[in-house]
């Protein structure tokens, strides 16, 4: 009956890991791809302000964004060397410039969305755009997504889990009502018995 049991559960918990997997990474990377929606809006606005003549102070926020424990969006504004030209965000006392392939390839194929990591325990959903001086970065803090992305995780674990002790009970209920194949008569003893020819 037990190895009845497992023909019915490995199958069965195959579909079930791979069930679980399937949501977890669909989750995931919807919430990972919704992270880079207002980066996307504030870098295109910019670069729309910025090209119609506006200054690159001016399409940053008046205050000043700790982008090291700040959740809120900032806005940087460079040349086509990667120096700022104006920011509302600071790190480290300074405006955050990403490594400068990031600048350049937002102007051969906007919108560029790239995950930047200045410093361990810090990550960036950033999206960066061209201007005709130069680029503009969008940026926020990934820190509530990357914590959501750990529930989604947790809880796919945990129903994973109960799905596979689920198809043990299951495939142990099955085995057991499972019906038993008949017993063969064995003809042997009736033909040795068979009376001899007169």
């Amino acid at each position: 009956m037990l190895r009845r049991a497992l023909a019915f559960w490995i199958p069965a918990a195959v579909l079930a890991t791979l069930a679980c997997g399937l949501i977890y990474v669909v989750g995931q990377q919807g919430l990972r791809t919704a992270a880079n929606d207002p980066q996307i809006q504030l870098a295109e606005d910019a670069a729309t302000a910025l090209d119609a003549g506006a200054s690159p102070a001016s399409v940053v926020g008046a205050a000043t964004v700790d982008t090291s424990t700040s959740l809120a969006p900032f806005v940087v504004v460079y040349d086509p060397a990667g120096t700022v030209l104006a920011s509302d965000g600071r790190l480290d006392g300074a405006a955050p410039v990403p490594p400068i392939g990031v600048l350049r390839h937002a102007r051969s194929d906007p919108p560029n969305l790239v995950t930047w990591q200045p410093r361990s325990g810090l990550r960036f959903a950033t999206a960066t755009v061209p201007w005709s001086g130069g680029t503009v970065m969008a940026a926020r803090s990934l820190r509530e997504v990357e914590r959501r992305e750990d529930q989604a995780l947790a809880l796919a674990g945990l129903g994973w889990l109960a799905m596979l002790v689920g198809l043990a009970a299951a495939s142990l209920l099955a085995a057991a009502v499972w019906p038993r194949p008949a017993t063969p008569v064995d003809r042997s003893d009736h033909a040795t018995r068979a009376d001899p020819p007169t």
